[in-house]
């Protein structure tokens, strides 16, 4: 959650600094250089993972149901918001929430391969609706999941975490869902982890 708050305090931080003072530098291709960046450091993330060897002999097959029910879940629901959104398309709010919680990279991606079709500044609109979506994920998935866990199993809170169930939520979700969870919940974060960007350019293309 603190880390949540941070990155919405610096978003809030970059609006007010582009409001009243003149920026000089391409934003929108330090946003590029800064994604490919992260990128590099998911690829690092889970390659130095510790936890990757542990759980070889837990893995199973059917843990790979839960992320296919979360990107199913999450691609499906997010669909209907192009019904209920008249600015936005369908693939566009797909994308939205391809994101899977992970607002950083999702964020500018989505800004970056839709500013060719919609312009700049539409696609940066769009790029921050991702931005503060996942950010509320993330901190629903953080705070919520006890409720979740009561009302809906616990799987749930591995699926509602979205990419952060093999970091941030771990601890909240082996406290309340059991050690069984949690190599469920490493092989779901990493999978998202995976995929998140290719499902995210699959909409933002279409």
């Amino acid at each position: 959650m603190k880390s949540s708050l941070i990155t919405l305090c610096c978003f809030i931080l970059g609006c007010l600094s582009g409001v009243y003072f003149m920026v000089d530098i391409d934003v929108h291709m330090l946003s590029v250089y800064v994604l490919y960046f992260l990128m590099i450091l998911i690829g690092i993330n889970i390659g130095s993972n510790p936890e990757i060897k542990e759980f070889k002999s837990q893995f199973s097959f059917k843990m790979l149901l839960v992320p296919l029910a979360t990107v199913t879940g999450t691609i499906a629901f997010s669909a209907l918001g192009g019904f209920l959104l008249s600015q936005w398309t369908a693939f566009d709010c797909m994308a939205v929430g391809s994101g899977f919680a992970y607002y950083s990279v999702s964020s500018i991606l989505i800004t970056d391969l839709k500013s060719a079709s919609l312009g700049v500044q539409i696609a940066t609109e769009l790029g921050t609706i991702a931005l503060l979506a996942n950010i509320f994920r993330e901190m629903f998935a953080l705070i919520g999941v006890p409720l979740i866990r009561k009302y809906f199993g616990y799987l749930a809170p591995i699926s509602a975490a979205g990419i952060g169930s093999s970091d941030i939520t771990l601890g909240a979700i082996e406290k309340y869902c059991g050690m069984s969870a949690v190599p469920i919940a490493i092989v779901h974060g990493i999978m998202i982890n995976i995929t998140m960007p290719f499902f995210v350019t699959f909409f933002c293309e279409l």
